[in-house]
C-alpha cells in the first residue's frame, strides 16, 4: 500500500509540473531596510535613496557580486517607519550583472516615499525576517541591513527582535546615520545617551560577522553603503572579513 501511495504522489507531482527542484543558490540573501521615519526630512530621504541606488550600481559592488562562488546575490529593498509601517519597494531581485542592478536602482529612485512616522527598528527586523521566507532562491548567508538615524520608539523591544533573528541564523548589520540636521525636538531620539553608534552596537546588530558603520551625515551615505555592500558580499564568499570595516 505504501508503494502504491508513493507512486500516486510521484504521478501527481509530474502532472502538476514535474518533481520540485532545489531553489537556485546565490551567495547572499540581503534585505536592505531603510529608515523613512519623520526625523528624516525630504532632502535627507532623497540623499538616502540616491545612496542606495548608487551603491547597487557601483562597479566595485558588481565586481564583488560577480567574484562570488555563485556569481549572484538576491536582495530586497524595504522602507520602514512605525510598528505597522513596512513596505516592499523592490521585491526579491537576483543581481548578477549591471542590467539587474540598474533596474533595481531605477525602481528605488522612482518609487514614492513610503512613510513619515515613528521608528520601530524591531518591526523592521521582524518584517525582514518574513521577507527572507519568501525568497525564491537560497543562500547560506542571510543578512538584514538596517539603516537608521535614531532609536527604536515603537513596537516591541528591539533586542527581542534582534535575538529572534539571530536565533534563526540571520545576521543584522547596522548603518548608524548621525543626523546633524534633525529637528531639535528629536535630539534624544537621534542622539541617545552614549551616542547612536553605541545604541546600535548594544541593541541592533547581531549574528555571525555582524558589524556597524557610522555615517557622519547624509551626504556621505552613498560611500558608506557602497563600502558596506562590498564587505557583506565579499564576506559571504569568505574572501574578506566584514570586521575590517568596523
Amino acid at each position: 500500500m505504501k508503494t502504491a501511495a508513493a507512486a500516486l504522489a510521484m504521478l501527481a507531482s509530474i502532472v502538476c509540473g514535474g518533481v520540485a527542484q532545489a531553489a537556485e543558490p546565490v551567495d547572499l540573501l540581503l534585505v536592505l531596510a531603510a529608515d523613512v521615519s519623520r526625523s528624516i526630512d525630504d532632502k535627507e530621504f532623497e540623499l538616502q535613496r540616491k545612496g542606495y541606488a548608487a551603491a547597487l550600481t557601483d562597479p566595485r559592488v558588481i565586481a564583488a557580486i560577480v567574484g562570488g562562488q555563485h556569481h549572484a546575490i538576491a536582495t530586497s529593498f524595504v522602507e520602514w517607519s512605525g510598528a505597522g509601517d513596512q513596505n516592499v519597494v523592490v521585491d526579491w531581485t537576483v543581481i548578477r550583472d549591471e542590467e539587474a542592478a540598474n533596474g533595481m536602482a531605477a525602481t528605488i529612485l522612482s518609487a514614492p516615499r513610503s512613510f513619515v512616522g515613528r521608528t520601530s527598528i524591531s518591526a523592521a527586523i521582524d518584517f525582514a525576517i518574513e521577507r527572507m521566507a519568501t525568497a525564491p532562491v537560497q543562500a547560506d548567508k542571510r543578512i538584514i541591513d538596517i539603516s537608521g538615524d535614531g532609536t527604536s520608539n515603537s513596537g516591541r523591544g528591539v533586542t527581542e527582535a534582534r535575538d529572534d533573528a539571530v536565533a534563526k541564523g540571520v545576521t543584522i548589520n547596522g548603518l548608524a546615520i548621525i543626523n546633524t540636521g534633525a529637528n531639535p525636538g528629536y535630539a534624544f531620539h537621534t542622539n541617545p545617551p552614549g551616542g547612536l553608534p553605541k545604541y546600535f552596537e548594544d541593541n541592533v546588530i547581531g549574528g555571525p560577522g555582524a558589524f556597524l558603520l557610522v555615517v557622519e551625515n547624509f551626504e556621505t551615505f552613498a560611500d558608506a553603503i557602497t563600502r558596506k555592500l562590498m564587505s557583506e558580499i565579499a564576506a559571504a564568499s569568505g574572501r574578506w572579513r566584514a570586521a575590517s570595516l568596523r
